[in-house]
């Protein structure tokens, strides 16, 4: 009977939970920026791999490919942790949290730094928005606040934090009247911890006022003010 058991135990723990990790350890930003400009973003702007840092180092387009990619790949976690554990969801859950870790600190970013071993990535938001759209598709209405919260607010990290409490508040509605299982709030503030955590030398900055800003926002104030006209001479009026 343990012969049994152990072989089921791997398939329908193990196996999500690792693969969650490792898929969502994936530096797509990195490759992006790499195939578009030949630069490594880990040493641009922020050092971080998600689309705001690819945004700003590539361009536009580059960072909306990495913030598919991004949403795509927690989605992939997720969805296979459902298809090999489908009844049990805080292995679901735990799959998601962890496609979000490795999003922030992969294995395939692993350097040294001052003597200490370190894992480098992005934020998470992108990758657990697709997480949470797998575990909830009513979460998709998430992704049309996105381009409205980061270009309106004008700070990524502000956006992403919100992003994560939406959807942490979504599932607790659900999870209050039966839509989905009490565990999936574990996931919002889970993955809000791990990007709260991601981003706090942002939130430092934007204590003291140094936090850059994006969108609209920076759009405006990087947009040349009209040169004052001087008046002319009394001999000339």
């Amino acid at each position: 009977m343990t012969d049994g058991i152990l072989p089921s135990a791997i398939l329908t723990l193990i196996v999500p939970l690792t693969a969650g990790y490792l898929i969502g350890s994936v530096p797509i930003g990195l490759v992006v920026v790499r195939l578009s400009t030949g630069k490594n973003v880990l040493n641009e702007h922020s050092g971080r791999t998600g689309g705001t840092n690819v945004m700003r180092t590539a361009g536009f387009w580059a960072g909306l490919v990495t913030a598919i990619g991004d949403v795509l790949k927690g989605g992939a976690a997720v969805l296979l942790a459902q298809a090999l554990a489908p009844g049990a969801p805080w292995v679901q859950v735990g799959a998601g949290i962890l496609a979000v870790l490795g999003h922030n600190h992969s294995v395939f970013l692993m350097d040294r730094s001052q003597g200490r071993l370190r894992f480098r990535g992005g934020a998470g938001g992108a990758t657990a928005v697709g997480c949470g759209i797998a575990l909830s598709p009513a979460l998709a209405w998430v992704i049309l606040v996105v381009p409205i919260l980061l270009f309106g607010i004008g700070y990524a990290s502000v956006a992403t934090l919100s992003v994560g409490a939406l959807m942490t508040l979504t599932l607790a509605v659900q999870a209050n009247i039966g839509q989905v299982p009490w565990v999936y709030v574990g996931f919002g503030v889970g993955v809000e911890t791990l990007m709260l955590l991601a981003l706090r030398p942002n939130l430092e900055r934007l204590r003291r006022g140094e936090e850059r800003l994006v969108g609209i926002r920076a759009r405006a104030l990087r947009r040349p003010k009209p040169a004052k006209s001087s008046p002319l001479p009394p001999s000339e009026a």
